[in-house]
């Protein structure tokens, strides 16, 4: 049996792989590689299938350009769910630049020398430190409805400040 089924595996690829390996190269677009994959794979599936070999000349060669087919599509859908990025050169790992971080953070400083005390106070414990209004209010001794108007006008009066030092939103 094995031996007949490798005269029916040559008299397949005499009889279709020339065609196949065109229709595979349409397929991909041109891709010479991709379709030599694509050609051994189904000549592969038609070897896995011997039922295959028995058919007809015309339904063999219909077998094996729908297996093509959906191997490309497949990989398409493969490609599309998992995308492959190939390059030429490692990608560097991107080095971090906190300078800009350092000068945001000099230029909100500056700013907040310019608020009130109060100002400052609110917005330190609200903002800086993370702490709820109710906490806020509670280290400072002060109700939560001033902690929330203090932190309203103390925004308003930061951002006026930050305009004047040449910070655009």
């Amino acid at each position: 049996m094995p031996r007949q089924q490798e005269r029916l595996m040559q008299a397949l690829h005499d009889e279709h792989a020339a065609d196949l390996w065109r229709y595979c190269l349409h397929l991909t677009m041109g891709d010479a590689a991709r379709a030599q994959d694509v050609c051994q794979d189904t000549l592969l599936r038609a070897w896995q299938h011997p039922d295959v070999l028995s058919r007809s000349s015309a339904q063999t060669r219909a077998w094996l350009f729908t297996v093509a087919r959906n191997l490309v599509i497949d990989q398409w859908r493969s490609r599309r769910s998992h995308p492959e990025t190939i390059t030429a050169e490692v990608p560097e790992t991107e080095q971090q630049d906190h300078v800009d971080q350092l000068l945001q953070s000099w230029v909100v400083a500056e700013a907040m020398t310019r608020l009130s005390p109060d100002h400052r106070q609110v917005l330190r414990e609200c903002y800086f430190d993370g702490r709820s209004v109710a906490e806020a209010a509670r280290r400072l001794g002060i109700a939560e409805g001033t902690v929330k108007s203090r932190t309203h006008y103390a925004l308003r009066a930061l951002r006026l400040a930050l305009e004047e030092l040449g910070v655009s939103r």
